[in-house]
C-alpha cells in the first residue's frame, strides 16, 4: 500500500511521518489486507493543525476523515479514530463487497461552479439584467455513478464523509440522491416516474 504524507505550511518530520505510517498500516491491516493507497495532508488552520485522511480501500470505495488539534500527532490520531470507527461499523459489508461481481457504473461529468457573489434572494434575481449569464466552471472531472442499494449508498457516503451522494438505485434503476440533513438524519431523493 502506498502512503503519502504531505504538509501544507507545515514541515512533516521523519518522526511524525513514521508515526502516521505505522498507525495507518496497523489500522488498515486490522480491517483490510489490501487497501490500495492512503493520503494524509496536515495543514495549518489558524493556530490549529488540520489532519485530512483519505484511504482508497477498494474499487471506488474511499474512507475519509479529518480533525483539528494544536498538536499534529493528536490531530492525526483523532482523525484516525474517526476512520477506525467507520471501518469497524461497515467491516462486514465492505468485506462482502470484495467478493461481489463488478457493479454496474455509469459515466458522468462532475463540475465545480464559481460563486458569483450575487445576493441569493428572489428580489435580486428577478431584477437581474443578465439572465443568460452562466456561472464559471472552475473544475471539471469525470466520475462514475454506481448501481447500489440505498443502504450501500448510505455506507459509501458515511465512509467518504460526504454531505451528498448520487447513485443508481439497484431496485428500480433510477438515479437517486441521499444527503445528510442538518438534524443529522439522512434524506433520500427517489424520483418516481410520471
Amino acid at each position: 500500500m502506498k502512503i503519502t504524507v504531505t504538509g501544507k505550511q507545515l514541515d512533516v518530520g521523519d518522526a511524525l511521518r513514521g508515526h502516521i505510517e505505522d498507525a495507518l498500516a496497523d489500522m488498515i491491516e486490522k480491517y483490510f489486507g489490501n487497501a490500495l493507497d492512503a493520503e494524509i495532508v496536515l495543514s495549518r488552520d489558524g493556530r490549529q493543525i488540520r489532519a485530512d485522511i483519505s484511504i482508497h480501500v477498494g474499487r471506488s470505495i474511499y474512507v475519509r476523515a479529518h480533525d483539528n488539534n494544536e498538536d499534529p500527532y493528536a490531530a492525526f490520531d483523532l482523525a484516525a479514530v474517526h476512520i477506525a470507527k467507520r471501518l469497524r461499523r461497515y467491516k462486514r459489508r465492505l468485506r462482502d463487497h470484495h467478493g461481489q461481481a463488478d457493479t454496474v457504473t455509469q459515466q458522468a461529468q462532475q463540475y465545480v461552479l464559481a460563486d458569483d457573489g450575487a445576493p441569493k434572494n428572489d428580489e435580486a434575481s428577478s431584477s437581474s439584467n443578465d439572465d443568460d449569464a452562466s456561472p464559471v466552471i472552475i473544475a471539471e472531472t469525470a466520475t462514475h455513478i454506481e448501481q447500489l442499494s440505498v443502504s450501500e449508498a448510505v455506507m459509501r457516503m458515511d465512509l467518504a464523509d460526504q454531505q451528498a451522494f448520487m447513485f443508481r438505485n439497484a431496485k428500480n434503476d433510477e438515479l437517486n440522491v441521499i444527503y445528510r440533513r442538518s438534524d443529522g438524519n439522512i434524506g433520500w431523493i427517489d424520483p418516481q416516474p410520471q
